[in-house]
């Protein structure tokens, strides 16, 4: 539907957004490690050992012991760093190259880690629920990239972004636009789509969740749908006893850069 390419979204708590950049360094690592073949075999071992396989996890079905790596459980979220392909890969992580610095700084880094993961695992939850007797793996950051998405749509829906309308048409556009559009398109996708090999529903789980989280997960003082950040009292305080002693203030510095 649209491709994101640049929003301009100033950070406002952080320095440096890490988590989203060593989120996205592990997952081209781990690409990488898994899907160039080195070893013959090895990409697929690794998908139904790592992957969240619903009817393994739901105890309608069982893996052979040589394949169990991991308690069934942890494949809640080790799916999320697991990708079929390049483009699979890749635009997961230009949504998250994009949005995923706003939503760190909205919630800092520790917490951020967490909601990306718990969005993750909400994902995988989501597709089992829908189809609680598959059998096969659900690999992919997607469930996670959604929490994100919804997160960020609560947070900054009037922030103009550049997006790519059908892969091919360059637009600037109020967030809320292009998300809500996405948003639905998930949605509607698990009505109209309901056998295709993308998980829609893993997505919805993962937007929903990502948009309950951070209601409580964001710092004390952020505010949602854009709305202005109230000057801390401390700032206003020195700012007026600036104004009031002129000879306290700072000097001005020389020529405007």
């Amino acid at each position: 539907m649209f491709i994101p390419l640049h929003d301009a979204n100033q950070l406002k708590h952080i320095k440096l957004q890490y988590v989203t950049l060593a989120l996205i360094a592990v997952n081209v690592l781990v690409y990488l490690a898994f899907n160039l073949d080195f070893v013959p075999g090895f990409h697929n071992a690794a998908v139904f050992s790592l992957g969240y396989i619903p009817a393994v996890v739901n105890d309608f079905a069982e893996l052979p012991p040589e394949a169990v790596l991991i308690p069934e459980e942890l494949s809640l979220v080790s799916h999320a760093f697991l990708h079929s392909g390049f483009m699979h890969l890749g635009t997961n992580m230009l949504f998250l190259w994009v949005f995923g610095d706003n939503v760190e700084d909205a919630l800092g880094h520790f917490r951020f880690l967490a909601f990306y993961l718990l969005c993750a695992a909400a994902g995988a939850l989501a597709h089992g629920l829908l189809l609680p007797t598959s059998e096969a793996p659900l690999i992919g950051a997607s469930g996670a990239i959604s929490g994100v998405i919804g997160a960020y749509l609560l947070l900054h829906p009037k922030v103009l972004i550049w997006v790519l309308a059908f892969g091919r048409i360059p637009l600037r556009l109020p967030a809320f636009i292009p998300l809500v559009l996405w948003v639905g398109y998930q949605m509607a996708a698990i009505v109209l789509y309901p056998d295709d090999e993308i998980s829609w529903a893993a997505h919805v789980g993962g937007v929903l969740t990502g948009m309950a989280l951070v209601l409580v997960m964001r710092r004390r003082g952020v505010p949602l749908f854009d709305r202005r950040i109230v000057t801390p009292r401390a700032v206003t305080v020195g700012t007026t006893a600036a104004r009031e002693n002129p000879r306290s203030a700072p000097p001005r510095p020389w020529g405007r850069g």
